[in-house]
């Protein structure tokens, strides 16, 4: 392998060769700058790159390969110790700690902040490793002291088990990753929900009623006081002796039109205080009227 500097200058040379292939000067006119730009493969710091390279430099850190992913530093001392057969309640402290702290130096060099996560572990491997090192006391061993890699060997297998299980777990179907739940929509009321009056329906019914008043209208020049009140009450009165009221039937065609818009005002005012309630079953449906429902 040639060193960088080496290829790098070498890919200058290269360059500096495509930019006028078959010793063609720089200037030799418009004409032919044209035709080699529009010839050109690509452009290499500002000139027509006018043939393939014969080689291609790749820097060193463009290119990383991941041949094995570990989520923290007790993933990574379990596949060590997994991959090489040891027993893990007898790990070779020396071997794993060597092996370990290799592949703490290549991740130290591509990212520090990562790093610093391993090196808490790799520092903990080397203090257990030095304490099997030293002799033990004759106090520790009548009361047989403890093993210092118990705490480690105690974290290794509850790892593992945690991460068996997360296994299990990503193994069982789920929802919008491995599949689909089918969904309908049931409507289901108990209380019967009726539409809204539309007030063009309404404009239409009271048109109607104009409509048949003045074709049987008469002709009787007389002055009547009618009062809106008295009208109201008479509506109500009406609807007390029955549940539903055809709006029709809440006005008298032969009274004549005063009659009829005077009653309709008083309608209109027991509508306004929500003293009674204009219904319809669905659309073009007869309008009822009915006394508004009181709270409990």
């Amino acid at each position: 392998m040639l060193p960088k500097d080496a290829v790098q200058d070498g890919a200058a040379d290269d360059a500096a060769g495509i930019a006028a292939p078959g010793g063609a000067e720089a200037g030799g006119g418009n004409t032919a700058d044209t035709a080699s730009t529009d010839a050109a493969y690509a452009r290499l710091y500002g000139e027509p790159l006018l043939r393939l390279p014969n080689d291609l430099y790749i820097p060193p850190d463009a290119l990383e390969v991941f041949l094995e992913a570990f989520e923290g530093p007790l993933d990574l001392l379990l596949y060590l110790i997994r991959k090489q057969n040891f027993n893990i309640l007898d790990i070779p402290m020396a071997q794993v700690t060597l092996q370990y702290l290799k592949y703490v130096e290549q991740i130290r060099l591509s990212n520090l902040e990562l790093a610093a996560e391993y090196l808490l572990m790799a520092a903990m491997l080397i203090e257990i490793k030095s304490r099997m090192l030293l002799p033990q006391r004759q106090h520790d061993i009548e009361l047989e002291a403890e093993d210092p890699r118990a705490e480690l060997v105690r974290r290794l297998l509850e790892y593992e088990q945690i991460k068996l299980a997360a296994y299990d777990l990503n193994s069982i179907p789920q929802l919008d990753r491995d599949f689909q739940r089918a969904e309908i929509f049931i409507e289901q009321s108990l209380i019967p929900v009726w539409p809204e009056v539309n007030a063009d329906d309404l404009q239409a019914a009271w048109k109607d009623l104009l409509k048949r008043a003045k074709l049987k209208q008469h002709h009787k020049i007389t002055r009547e006081e009618l009062s809106v009140r008295e009208h109201m009450t008479g509506i109500l009165r009406r609807l007390q002796s029955s549940r539903f009221v055809e709006f029709a039937d809440l006005f008298d065609v032969a009274g004549g039109v005063p009659v009829l818009v005077v009653n309709f005002v008083a309608l209109l005012e027991l509508a306004k205080e929500t003293l009674i309630e204009i219904t319809q079953a669905e659309p073009f449906a007869p309008i009822y009227v009915r006394l508004a429902y009181s709270p409990a």
